[in-house]
């Protein structure tokens, strides 16, 4: 097989991974904002998991003004009984896609609680260690939020139940119905929480100046 003939090949074999690790579910909800003074803030929110890793992508007004989109939403998983190793390098390409695509500002990841069951916080933080590795490869601020801290950010109340933040989170990027499944709301929060705590420190510098 002649050269040229080779490179065809592996440039259309190329394509068709990049066209095969495309996010798994991707929606978009309303126009884009418009912030003609530059304010506008893109954030990537990540819920790690091995089975099961949610994402959501929201823009939103950095002037406090309560102005959010959710550019999309969705999960990325792996199969169970798949080696570890070759799970958590999907996660990573996947979540390095998505960085690519998006092109964020900074990206927002829930930070690792360790629980009753050790055993699944482990194979939680080995997928938060790929995914702080893509992150870092971007060369992407990274802020990291746990659940209450979180809660605390959207309903005002860090023991919020799971249906009232998804609710919250509804409300917030006027959705039609709350995001499914729950690892995609997850990782909307995330991305919300991210711009409002941001919002909030903007505003108290510039009150301070």
């Amino acid at each position: 097989m002649g050269a040229s003939r080779l490179d065809e090949l592996t440039a259309r074999a190329r394509a068709t991974i990049a066209a095969a690790s495309a996010p798994d579910r991707r929606v978009t909800a309303g126009p884009d904002l418009e912030e003609p003074d530059g304010k506008l803030l893109v954030v990537v929110g990540i819920d790690p998991g091995v089975a099961t890793t949610g994402y959501g992508v929201v823009s939103g007004s950095t002037r406090g003004d309560g102005a959010y989109v959710a550019r999309a939403f969705g999960t990325i998983e792996t199969a169970a009984g798949t080696d570890a190793h070759a799970r958590l390098a999907h996660i990573h390409e996947r979540v390095a896609l998505l960085l690519r695509h998006h092109r964020p500002d900074a990206v927002a990841v829930e930070r690792l609680f360790f629980g009753k069951n050790a055993t699944t916080a482990m194979a939680v933080g080995q997928a938060r260690g790929v995914i702080l590795l893509a992150v870092a490869q971007a060369g992407l601020p990274l802020a990291e939020y746990t659940p209450l801290e979180v809660k605390s950010a959207l309903a005002g109340f860090g023991r919020a139940p799971k249906a009232q933040m998804q609710r919250m989170v509804q409300a917030l990027l006027a959705l039609d119905a709350p995001p499914r499944p729950d690892d995609a709301a997850d990782g909307l929060a995330l991305a919300l929480a991210h711009v409002r705590l941001y919002a909030t420190r903007m505003a108290r510098r510039a009150a301070d100046e």
